[in-house]
Order: C-alpha cells, then sequence, then structure tokens
C-alpha cells in the first residue's frame, strides 16, 4: 500500500503546483495593460479637467496635473481664446491644449505589440516666428532620460494653412510591449513664453498591404496610412521619411525638406477608394517607392491625377520619376472628372526602381491665397508591359497632348 500512498501523494502536490500556476497566469494576465486602440490616446485631446479644475492662467503644477500624462519642465494646458500679449494661443480642436516650454516634455505610457509599426498621428501649432520644432519619440519605460527606441524632430516653420495648425504622422517600429510615448520640446528660445502648442494625440497600428499579382506598387492606393479625424478637413501631413519600413504611408517615403498630405474622401476630391496623397512645396514634396522590377525588361507606370477640390489655384502638375525616364503631366480638368488616368513606359536597369513624384508648381488655394495646395495623385502601378506600350485611355504629358493638336490641325 506505500506505493500507492506515494503515487496519491505526489499526485496531490502536482495538481497544487498546477493551480498555482493557473492561478499566476491569470493574475498577470489580468494585471496587464490593455492593448493600445486606434484612436485618440487617453485625454489624448487634453479635455479631461485636472484634479483641481483647468487654471486660468494655463500653468501646470507637478508632473501628473494633466490627467494621464506625465509632465517635465514648463508645461501650460491653455485654453481656447487665451492671450499672450496682444497675440491669441491657437488650440487645433476643443477647449484646451498644451504648450510644452523650453526643454519641457509630456509623456504617456502605453501597450503595443512588438513588431508592428504604429503611426503616430498629432496636431501642432508654433507659438512664436521663430523656428521651432517637436520631437516626438518612444522610449522603454525605465530608461534614462534621453534614451530613446526610435525619435525624430518634426519642422513647424511652414505654415501650410491659414488655421495656423497642421495635424502631423510620424510611425515607429514597436521594439518592446511597453512604450513611453514622449513629446518635447527641443528648443532654447530666448523668448521663455515661445513653445509649440499640440492637441489631438492619436494613434493606429499599420500593417502593409500585399503586394498584388499585377501590380510591383505596394500600397499604391494609399487606403492604408496613419489615424485621420472625420471632423479635420486639413488631411494629415507626412514629413520627411527615408525609412520605408518605419513610414506612416507604408511602402513610401518622403524624401523632401517639405511635407506631402495624405487626403481623405470625405474632405477632398480623391479619385479612388477613400485616401490619396496631395503633393506640395514643388519639388521640396517628393515621395518615392522601390520597387521590384527585371533589369533590361519594359514596364508601365500609371497612376490616376487630379484636382482635391479644395480651391488649388491651376495649373496642376507634377512630375514622374520610373528609373532613369522622367516625364512632366499637367492635369486637365474634364467636365465630368476631376481626374485622369496618366502613365508612361520604362525599361529597367536594375533588379528594383525607383518610382517617384513630386508637384512641379508652387500652388496656393484661391481664397486665401496662403495655403499650400498642389495636384492629387492616386491608384499609382508599375507592371510588366511585355511588348505593349501605354495606348488609349492614358495621358502621355505635354509633349503628347501638343503632338495630338498638332496631327488635328
Amino acid at each position: 500500500m506505500a506505493p500507492n500512498n506515494d503515487r496519491c501523494k505526489w499526485s496531490s502536490i502536482f495538481m497544487l503546483l498546477l493551480s498555482l500556476s493557473l492561478a499566476v497566469s491569470v493574475a498577470v494576465a489580468t494585471d496587464k495593460a490593455p492593448l493600445v486602440e486606434d484612436g485618440l490616446v487617453i485625454n489624448g485631446d487634453f479635455e479631461t479637467s485636472p484634479s483641481s479644475g483647468f487654471p486660468d492662467d494655463g500653468a501646470v503644477d507637478g508632473p501628473g496635473e494633466i490627467p494621464s500624462w506625465k509632465s517635465n519642465g514648463t508645461v501650460e494646458l491653455i485654453n481656447s481664446g487665451q492671450k499672450q500679449g496682444g497675440m491669441i494661443l491657437i488650440v487645433p480642436q476643443g477647449r484646451h491644449a498644451v504648450r510644452l516650454g523650453n526643454d519641457a516634455e509630456i509623456s504617456q505610457e502605453l501597450t503595443v505589440e512588438k513588431g508592428f509599426v504604429y503611426s503616430v498621428t498629432f496636431s501642432a501649432a508654433r507659438t512664436c516666428a521663430q523656428l521651432e520644432s517637436i520631437n516626438v519619440s518612444v522610449a522603454s519605460v525605465n530608461a534614462n532620460e534621453g534614451d530613446t527606441l526610435a525619435s525624430r524632430d518634426v519642422d513647424l516653420q511652414t505654415l501650410y494653412n491659414v488655421q495656423g495648425w497642421d495635424p502631423y504622422a510620424w510611425a515607429f517600429e514597436a521594439e518592446e510591449d511597453h512604450v513611453r510615448l514622449v513629446f518635447k520640446n527641443p528648443g532654447m528660445e530666448d523668448d521663455p513664453t515661445c513653445g509649440p502648442i499640440i492637441d489631438d494625440i492619436a494613434i493606429k497600428k499599420l500593417f502593409t498591404p500585399e503586394k498584388p499579382k499585377d501590380n510591383a506598387v505596394i500600397n499604391g492606393d494609399f487606403e492604408e496610412g496613419p489615424w485621420m479625424f472625420r471632423n479635420t478637413s486639413l488631411g494629415v501631413l507626412l514629413p520627411t521619411n527615408l525609412d520605408e519600413e518605419t513610414s506612416s504611408l507604408p511602402g513610401w517615403t518622403v524624401e523632401s525638406n517639405r511635407a506631402v498630405r495624405f487626403v481623405d474622401s470625405d474632405h477632398f476630391s480623391v479619385p479612388g477608394g477613400k485616401r490619396a496623397v496631395e503633393l506640395l512645396s514643388g519639388k521640396e514634396g517628393i515621395i518615392s517607392q522601390m520597387v521590384e522590377t527585371k533589369a533590361d525588361k519594359p514596364y508601365l507606370l500609371s497612376f490616376s491625377l487630379g484636382h482635391a477640390g479644395d480651391k488649388c489655384k491651376e495649373p496642376l502638375a507634377i512630375m514622374t520619376f520610373a528609373g532613369d525616364q522622367a516625364q512632366n503631366f499637367h492635369y486637365m480638368a474634364q467636365a465630368n472628372s476631376t481626374f485622369e488616368k496618366v502613365g508612361l513606359n520604362f525599361t529597367a536597369k536594375a533588379d528594383r526602381t525607383r518610382v517617384a513624384f513630386y508637384s512641379v508648381y508652387y500652388n496656393t488655394r484661391t481664397d486665401d491665397m496662403s495655403s499650400l495646395c498642389g495636384p492629387v495623385i492616386d491608384d499609382v502601378r508599375v507592371w510588366f508591359a511585355g511588348s505593349k506600350k501605354i495606348g488609349a485611355g492614358f495621358g502621355f504629358g505635354v509633349s503628347v497632348f501638343v503632338l495630338l493638336v498638332i496631327g488635328l490641325v
């Protein structure tokens, strides 16, 4: 009987350990913070009142006075209509926003999925005429000050519209499951009352679309991109980003000094689907992608070119590159459409070919003559042409248009 008693004893111990293990697992799972969801981060619009109410003078006393955020340095929770001298401070949306003084920062901890790319959308405005920028970064929760996993300075000097603020997007790859999202004013202005204003902070987990079988371009329809607020009619600016692996516009890079604008069909004319890209600031606003090709093989590059419906002053034209081929295309308004299909033939020189676009002109809106705008592109495609050449249904650029006119005379 002794062996049976020992067996029963060890079985009881095993069951007890198994129960304890399951209990610990459940406790850990319950204690773990939920994954951040697409959309506004907690109190990302700064409309949640501090425990002592919104301060009349905007000053924030202590690192925890803005609910769900930690602050360091001179941080102000400003009110809509608040004045600084003779100037009214800009609050992008709602009634409250945050201004960061010299070397000041705010941060919030987020639970993300390691290995995925996330895009952060935020609205920003500068306070003074001096060169202002804002640093956006993610860091380990327990990292020392200045130790970041990813970081980017976003220049706020250029005002892209007369409202005085713009939505921006920045992307990062999650190297850890728990990170700290940080917004910091890297400047040291002579005037301590200067400093960037931020508002409406949102996040979105990005997915890189699969490459279609008949198209070498990834995300050529621009349907995958940063979070966009439905009540914001300004689109989202995509500043310089040379890393296609961590881009707010998956598959694409922004090569230039100025931003391009990600637009939606709720507020702009979009050739197809719900999203497109508006090219701004002439050759200072370039988007590009390296596509897979085979050397010495012929290809077609086609895309939709159009007007965003935002009162942009014509003429509208873009410069297009495919490998060593370059051609400009002028948008020609049509009675029944705000866009047209255009394209060009090229022969690949290597196993990867660069396609790129920028606006030929520096366009502004006709209603204020200041807000930057430009041509819209969408549905970018590159495919093997064989013996085919671009024919009916496509525009040919200015030179071919002239030849057609001559032929009709």
